[in-house]
């Protein structure tokens, strides 16, 4: 090669050994699974089965606090146990909803873990008991 060929030219010219070929893919291999796994949202299949596993159980929590406000809301003393709520300090709020046995569905041996959590941060979201509705079903008449 002669030094007086341009850029152009010298690319034209080179002939890359295999080994730098095969050391090349490799790099190019590594670098995208990095960029894969740390900017391109990527997971491995035991991660996706944690995070599938972690969302059904947060799922099944909002489901059973979600039943647990109403549970609460129609309790004949609601009033009272809503003011006693409030009084509670954080970290016995979930004790008291445990207790009182709102968090707890028919037919479940034990309480959904966090949903006592989540049944007393819905009720004190609002500043007030919330309103228990009350449905109707409509009465069929034989004509």
């Amino acid at each position: 090669m002669s030094e007086n060929q341009t850029l152009s030219q010298r690319w034209e010219n080179y002939r890359p050994s295999k080994t730098l070929w095969f050391w090349s893919a490799v790099g190019v291999a590594v670098a995208t699974m990095i960029i894969g796994f740390t900017a391109g949202g990527w997971t491995t299949g035991g991660n996706a089965a944690i995070m599938a596993e972690r969302a059904a159980q947060d799922a099944r929590a909002e489901l059973v606090a979600t039943v647990c406000v109403q549970k609460f809301a129609a309790d004949a003393d609601a009033a009272a146990k809503f003011a006693a709520l409030k009084e509670a300090s954080s970290w016995e709020r979930d004790d008291f909803i445990e207790e009182g046995g709102w968090a707890l569905l028919t037919g479940m041996e034990k309480i959904v873990p966090g949903a006592a959590d989540a049944c007393a941060d819905q009720l004190l979201a609002s500043d007030s008991l919330p309103v228990r509705e009350v449905q109707t079903s409509p009465v069929a008449t034989d004509s």
